[in-house]
């Protein structure tokens, strides 16, 4: 399984990169799929808000948006996530920046293997996988 990092209008790093690229394999293992692909983009707000707007038609900022590009149970995707909204998240919810950007990472991987988050009872579900794996990492 390949999985890349970038960057576009940050200056934000992903820290641990190998042992986040672990986590996610075991995680899509776990779930019974095989993994392909997965790009990691830390992007700043003027993309992020372009990107939901075009593609969610959502007018406004958002902690990470998931591209899904699966075949079957294979997974491959793109992750763009937002670190300006993840900070302000993590201050909201008295976090710490590490903590919650690995949440949103594994969140986006959850989207990638399937799971969704639109009715209350799959928000229920998502954040108890989160929960799961981020006490795995």
């Amino acid at each position: 399984m390949e999985i890349y990092f970038h960057k576009e209008d940050v200056k934000i790093e992903v820290k641990e990169k190998e042992r986040i690229r672990q986590w996610i394999e075991k995680t899509i293992k776990n779930e019974g799929k095989k993994g392909e692909t997965i790009n990691i983009i830390l992007t700043g707000n003027n993309n992020i808000k372009s990107l939901n707007k075009k593609y969610l038609n959502r007018n406004y900022l958002t902690d990470i948006i998931a591209f899904n590009y699966n075949r079957e149970n294979i997974i491959s995707g793109d992750l763009f996530l937002n670190p300006g909204t993840i900070k302000k998240n993590a201050e909201k919810y008295k976090s710490k920046f590490s903590e919650e950007i690995k949440r949103v990472i594994i969140h986006g991987v959850l989207h990638l293997i399937g799971y969704d988050d639109k009715k209350e009872e799959e928000k229920k579900v998502m954040r108890e996988k989160e929960n799961f794996y981020l006490d795995r990492f």
